[in-house]
């Protein structure tokens, strides 16, 4: 054994015997070719280094597309008979309408009304109607405990489901809105009045306080007129969005 071991220290170069891995230089004689792969296995075919079959490929990123609804639900099919008919919501008043149904799951409603419209456009609470609610002394705490009086409190075990269907007050606000829309260009006479659109022609969320309010048996109304909201506050708001420059959502 040890006649073999002298045997392969015999065949080193000299410079490497005693040096460790990070201090040892190839002697000068010595050849590597480290962009040519040569293997029996791999056959008598050469492969470069610096191949493009050996480089990282660059990743593929496949890019998700989001479709996003500008329609709430109707009980008016014929309003959304064609695509260019679609009555189309501002991105806040969508927003608000997915606060609303959270919300009547939050408090275990089983179906999203009037009152858990008016806690959704609360919640959102960057438009222009959620901002004159909290002006007026409104807030979503007040609401809540306001919503909790009327409805009821749910069971404890009871679970909501996803989507909490619409009461039929609730649905009417909806269609309110959108029938305010198609029939104005820009403005038509409501109250005393006006209806406005966004600047893009879109339904805000400022309709859906104006429905809310028609609704005059419906909890989201007893709710506003118990916290204060009046008439006035109505005339307060048209005169607010006729302002020119008024960003209404």
């Amino acid at each position: 054994m040890a006649a073999v071991n002298a045997s392969l220290l015999s065949k080193l170069p000299t410079a490497a015997i005693g040096r460790t891995p990070e201090t040892y230089s190839p002697s000068p004689n010595v050849t590597f070719r480290p962009r040519t792969l040569l293997s029996s296995w791999l056959g008598t075919k050469s492969f470069s280094l610096q191949s493009s079959s050996l480089r990282p490929r660059p990743l593929k990123v496949r890019l998700a597309a989001a479709t996003v609804s500008l329609s709430l639900p109707t009980a008016k099919p014929e309003t959304v008979s064609s695509p260019e008919s679609i009555p189309k919501w501002s991105s806040r008043a969508i927003k608000s309408f997915g606060m609303s149904e959270l919300e009547a799951r939050k408090l275990k409603f089983s179906t999203t009304g009037t009152e858990a419209l008016l806690m959704g456009i609360l919640v959102e609470g960057t438009s222009l109607a959620a901002k004159f609610l909290r002006a007026s002394g409104i807030t979503l705490t007040k609401v809540r405990e306001e919503a909790i009086k009327l409805v009821g409190k749910a069971d404890m075990f009871y679970f909501s489901p996803e989507h909490p269907p619409l009461t039929e007050e609730a649905q009417r606000v909806l269609d309110w809105a959108i029938d305010q829309k198609i029939k104005s260009g820009k403005v038509s006479l409501v109250f005393s009045e006006s209806v406005f659109v966004g600047d893009g022609g879109e339904t805000t969320t400022s309709y859906l306080l104006l429905g809310i309010w028609l609704e005059a048996n419906s909890p989201g109304h007893k709710i506003l007129a118990t916290l204060g909201f009046n008439d006035e506050k109505v005339k307060q708001l048209e005169t607010l969005l006729s302002e020119p420059g008024v960003d209404d959502d």
